[in-house]
């Protein structure tokens, strides 16, 4: 990456913002289940069913305060989705029983989706020419505080008492609450004049809600290596059980090192597409990669595990690069809150159905499973071109739903750059 750190000073905000808030996120991404289950004594099941609660909640959320963003001015709403999503994490430490964990995991998750939704139209307008890019930038960062999180998340672990667990969680929420105070510093963000017509545009867009469709079956791709892969190398293989860490490691330093550079060629809408397909074809060859490790010794199943997340690290860095170019570039600029509101509901469900899915398939049905699975997100990628040509072509005649007309023009009327990121 030719910049450590971004040439603007808005952009340099978004970043240490999100730099402290994915902080915060990655002791939660790493503990919260052992809080809750561990220090808590909350049955797993009740963890179980409350997180698939919050994620229903959170689908409603994200579109609904993407909308408010685009009408009310994206930067205070985007603050206040971490000042409460920084709340109810440090509620956490009152939760003694479901129903107050439960009220806490679903405003925190609620929050989290409405954050990402509001910080869309933030993206797209000091994201520069490329907003796109920018977007995979934060995505290198994200993977940079996930990884400072965990470690300080290991701490607590280790010493594994109740008092430990709490430091951990409210050092999470003061972490998210950094977030918010950075934001002050970025000049406001307006609503943008939009076009007569419905209020949820994306909600009648059929082929975005496609695409959008698409995208959250392929990002099951994202629990093959935090569930499928860890279960499977304990129970079916030989290689070290330290090798977990190690392919984690592996997986962010890569994303760490190369999603900027892999977004780089994924500039436009058709580009984003024969990204999808590439990223199928990958994630096929890891999934038939993965079942090989069963049987052998130890070394022989480290390198095949290693080898196959690689492959797979690499169909996530060109899945990234389609999906952030896809969900900007097709859509309406005065609408962006909204759309990427929408476009988060696949990865939302992918969080709820993929955990068990890929338990059935990988873990119960075995090897089978695993070819199952890299069918499935083959045929996903393959899917990807024919859904984005019909986008594109209901862009470039206007939208009747939508009310709005992009392809040569941007929504407010003024001449539209390639990877416009607004005025």
């Amino acid at each position: 990456m030719p910049h450590l750190l971004p040439r603007t000073g808005p952009q340099r905000v978004i970043a240490a913002s999100n730099l402290a808030y994915t902080i915060g996120s990655g002791v939660q991404l790493t503990a919260g289940v052992l809080y809750f289950t561990q220090a808590v004594r909350l049955p797993a099941a009740q963890v179980g069913l409350g997180l698939g609660i919050a994620g229903a909640v959170s689908l409603v959320v994200g579109v609904a305060v993407g909308r408010v963003a685009d009408v009310r001015g994206a930067r205070g709403v985007y603050a206040m989705t971490l000042v409460v999503r920084a709340s109810a994490t440090a509620a956490f430490t009152l939760v003694h029983g479901f129903w107050p964990f439960l009220a806490a995991v679903s405003v925190a998750t609620a929050a989290q989706a409405a954050g990402l939704a509001a910080r869309g139209p933030l993206i797209r307008r000091y994201g520069g020419e490329r907003p796109q890019e920018f977007r995979a930038y934060l995505r290198s960062i994200t993977n940079v505080g996930v990884s400072m999180g965990a470690l300080l998340a290991g701490w607590a672990v280790q010493v594994g008492t109740l008092a430990a667990y709490r430091l951990l969680v409210l050092g999470g929420a003061a972490s998210i609450a950094a977030a918010a105070a950075v934001l002050p510093l970025l000049p406001s963000v307006g609503p943008l004049p939009a076009p007569a017509g419905p209020r949820w545009v994306a909600l009648r867009d059929a082929p975005y809600l496609l695409l959008t469709a698409l995208d959250g079956i392929m990002a099951v791709q994202f629990k093959i290596l935090t569930i499928a892969v860890p279960l499977w190398l304990v129970q079916d293989t030989s290689a070290p059980r330290g090798l977990v860490s190690v392919t984690m490691l592996v997986n962010t330093v890569l994303v760490v090192a190369c999603q900027v550079r892999a977004g780089r060629s994924v500039d436009t809408p058709s580009a984003g597409a024969a990204a999808y397909r590439r990223a199928g074809v990958a994630f096929l060859g890891s999934c038939a990669l993965v079942p090989l490790s069963a049987g052998a010794s130890a070394w022989p199943a480290t390198a095949v595990l290693l080898t196959a997340v690689t492959v797979h690290t690499v169909g996530e860095l060109w899945h990234s690069a389609a999906g952030f170019e896809l969900s900007y570039a097709l859509a309406p600029e005065h609408a962006t809150g909204q759309y990427l509101g929408v476009f988060g509901l696949g990865a939302g469900l992918a969080d709820a159905v993929g955990p068990g899915l890929l338990i059935g398939l990988c873990i119960d049905w075995g090897r089978p499973g695993w070819y199952a699975v890299g069918a499935l997100l083959v045929a996903t990628g393959l899917a990807a071109p024919a859904t984005v040509r019909r986008v594109e072509r209901r862009r470039s005649i206007g939208s009747p739903a939508g009310g709005w007309t992009t392809g040569a023009r941007a929504a407010t009327g003024r001449p539209a750059r390639a990877g416009a990121a607004g005025d």
